[in-house]
């Protein structure tokens, strides 16, 4: 799937410029492995085959958005457009 759009600044500069000072080297490796795989995914059932990213769609207002575990506290959260099959408002985000 596309990504339409990302908000946090160090991850957009990730992607876009594959810098990740912004980021925690630690988690850099599996940051690539989750962007390259919602990447190259057709269907959101497929986030449920990696167990070890506990996918899950979060509850009450922000129930149409998926979180991906990345440490114990960070998550990359974001929305599937399934009209434009488009990953929208992508996210690295410590909401605990």
């Amino acid at each position: 799937m596309k990504i339409r759009n990302i908000r946090h600044k160090g991850l957009r500069r990730f992607v876009e410029h594959d810098s990740a000072a912004a980021l925690q080297p630690a988690v850099v490796p599996k940051l690539r492995r989750i962007l390259s795989f919602l990447q190259d995914m057709e269907r959101e059932e497929e986030l449920l085959s990696v167990p070890a990213w506990k996918a899950h769609r979060l509850a009450g207002g922000r129930r149409d958005v998926w979180s991906l575990s990345v440490t114990k506290n960070w998550r990359i959260t974001f929305r599937i457009d399934r009209a434009g099959d488009e990953i929208v408002d992508l996210d690295y985000e410590d909401y605990h």
